[in-house]
């Protein structure tokens, strides 16, 4: 099959998975707080307020393995590990600030749908 035969967002679409991945619940919010620079794992979590420490375990893994972030063990006592953006990941920053102005830009709208939804379907 030729790659112009791929239905986007098929199941056997390449740019699914990664699709996924970058737009899960915590993965936007994990490179928006390393877009400031390097930072910890628990610093990451106490920003992230709600996130379990497997869930940004996971998420912090497979931002890794895609390359959008680096881990770096630091050789301390006790032993820390550092996050950081990568060249790649900030790629994305542009992106996620333009979906981030549009969602202040349309909240009032969108609650309002929301509200009449649940209005028609409390009915």
């Amino acid at each position: 099959m030729a790659e112009s035969d791929v239905i986007p967002f098929a199941r056997n679409c390449p740019c699914r998975l990664l699709f996924d991945q970058i737009s899960d619940r915590w993965s936007m919010m994990a490179l928006a707080v390393l877009d400031d620079g390097p930072q910890r794992f628990n610093a990451i979590k106490r920003l992230l307020e709600g996130i379990t420490q497997k869930a940004l375990t996971q998420c912090l893994r497979r931002l890794e393995r895609n390359g959008l972030v680096t881990r770096r063990v630091i050789p301390i006592s006790p032993i820390g590990v550092e996050y950081a953006i990568t060249p790649l990941g900030r790629t994305l920053q542009a992106r996620f600030k333009a979906l981030y102005a549009w969602t202040q830009e349309n909240l009032d709208t969108v609650e309002s749908a929301r509200l009449a939804f649940d209005r028609r379907m409390s009915a």
